[in-house]
């Protein structure tokens, strides 16, 4: 009886062996999908963003005469986005408020085809202002020699100049005045004297406000 006992024990144990090494036991076999469950992958590219048109060729307006944020504007509308703007006295003003300005020059002629990605530059002065007959070129020091410094912006004079070159401003009236804003000052005096050959020394000016009279 107890040899049956134990035969019918060593048979149980083993029924239990098999079951648990059973791969298709849902616990420890390795977790399958359908096609119909697996979840779908979509690749798409990001959202552009709104871009400006392909370039096109497009005659340019006569913009001389408009208001500066006008012209910008039609311009624009026209297709035309690279648009710069600069002082046409040569005081290297910023057009900070371009309702402020109008434009007295433009780099491209008007009437004249051309691809719209072009840059359009303006030159331009403040509204109460007369346009000069052409635009001031920014003085340069050419040659290596001091340029004529006479009647133009601080601003200019400081700019044709190395950047490491000192450079000193007093108010040439008898005020004695800070020089803060330099493009609203127009220089009466300088030295070394203009044409001097430029070696590292440092340069001077004496200047007024460009509604005053030089003394």
């Amino acid at each position: 009886m107890r040899i049956r006992m134990i035969s019918a024990a060593l048979l149980s144990t083993a029924a239990i062996g098999i079951t648990a090494c059973n791969p298709a036991d849902s616990n420890n076999a390795e977790p399958t999908q359908s096609a119909s469950s697996t979840p779908a992958t979509t690749t798409s590219s990001p959202a552009k963003d709104d871009a400006k048109p392909e370039a096109e060729s497009k005659k340019v307006l006569n913009f001389v005469g408009m208001g500066l944020q006008s012209a910008q504007d039609t311009a624009q509308k026209e297709g035309f986005y690279a648009l710069t703007s600069h002082d046409a006295l040569g005081r290297g003003r910023m057009q900070a408020f371009d309702r402020n300005w109008k434009v007295c020059s433009q780099n491209v002629a008007a009437g004249k085809t051309v691809s719209t990605d072009i840059s359009l530059d303006f030159g331009a002065v403040k509204l109460e202002e007369t346009c000069p007959a052409k635009d001031e070129k920014p003085l340069v020091a050419e040659g290596g020699k001091l340029p004529d410094f006479k009647g133009k912006s601080v601003k200019s004079a400081r700019a044709a100049l190395d950047a490491s070159t000192s450079f000193t401003v007093k108010d040439a009236s008898a005020e004695d005045r800070w020089v803060l804003i330099e493009s609203n000052w127009k220089v009466c005096t300088q030295t070394p004297k203009a044409g001097t050959a430029l070696n590292g020394q440092p340069v001077s000016v004496t200047a007024v406000k460009f509604e005053e009279t030089c003394p």
